[in-house]
């Protein structure tokens, strides 16, 4: 056979192989009333979407300290984990939002990166994009410093929320390790570490309001058995939803504090994750958050 009909062969099979849309990522900004400033995220939007559609779930990351929301990306590879997965029908298709958190901790503090999560952020996507206004459509996760915000927004809004992953989580129940970037960020206090700023923040704060209330959010955790503190603080977390009744899952593999870690865990934790997604009727695109 010549080498260019051969060739001409091969393309023409792995074009017809391929899906007829393909994924997208898209990286945009708007601007954030409660930073004052411009805001920028990462969008992954998956294969079929359509802007006049029916809306579909969504999942939102937070990357770790001093990360970028693209690592999700370039190191997690996120895009073909969620491919493969929508492929197989393991996840049902949803669009995921990556916005930039810089060093935050996604609290308050610095900026008032929390409130523009849930008062700029969350508007801006279910206005410009067809997803689901409805909280067993919308799910939160986090990776380190980004699971530590997954967490608190979890407990503190649980309302809005149907599920969680949290990969590494720098949750620390007590104080960060010496070496933490929690205490050198300026986040936790003005000039120095404050533990009491740490611990109003930290999970445990928010314990007792959100055991309290009706809403329970599945939780995927995990992280690499070399990551000593991590993996502990995750497996003692994991623990306290168990006994209290709360839906959880726990993954320690080999591996540190590292993508990866992280992205060998990411399939396992979409499908967790996507797992509190119902198949409600159509949401209508003009259908406003609750």
């Amino acid at each position: 056979m010549r080498p260019f009909l051969h060739s001409l062969l091969v393309l023409l099979a792995v074009a017809a192989s391929a899906p007829a849309f393909a994924s997208t990522v898209i990286s945009r900004s708007f601007h954030s009333e409660a930073l004052g400033r411009d805001w920028n995220y990462t969008i992954y939007l998956p294969t079929g979407y359509r802007q006049d559609g029916a809306r579909i779930p969504v999942l939102y990351l937070l990357h770790g300290n001093n990360g970028d929301a693209n690592d999700w990306l370039t190191q997690g590879h996120l895009q073909s984990a969620a491919d493969a997965l929508i492929e197989r029908k393991d996840i049902p298709p949803v669009v995921i939002v990556m916005p930039q958190g810089g060093t935050d901790w996604y609290v308050d503090r610095k900026e008032k990166m929390e409130t523009a999560f849930f008062n700029d952020l969350l508007p801006e996507i279910e206005a410009r994009y067809a997803v689901s206004t409805q909280r067993g459509g919308r799910m939160i996760g986090g990776v380190s410093m980004g699971g530590f915000g997954a967490l608190r927004y979890s407990l503190t809004q649980p309302e809005l929320f149907c599920g969680a992953l949290l990969l590494s989580p720098a949750i620390y129940p007590n104080e960060p390790p010496r070496a933490s970037a929690a205490r050198h960020v300026g986040v936790f206090g003005e000039r120095q570490f404050d533990p009491r700023i740490w611990h109003d923040l930290n999970y445990p704060a928010q314990w007792d309001r959100y055991m309290s209330r009706p809403y329970r959010l599945p939780m995927f955790i995990a992280a690499g058995d070399d990551d000593l503190a991590i993996q502990a603080d995750a497996s003692t977390l994991y623990t306290h939803l168990r006994l209290a009744g709360n839906p959880a899952a726990l993954r320690i593999i080999d591996g540190g504090h590292t993508w990866d870690v992280w992205s060998a865990l990411l399939p396992a934790a979409l499908k967790y994750t996507l797992g509190c997604v119902k198949p409600p009727a159509l949401e209508h695109p003009s259908n406003q958050r609750p």
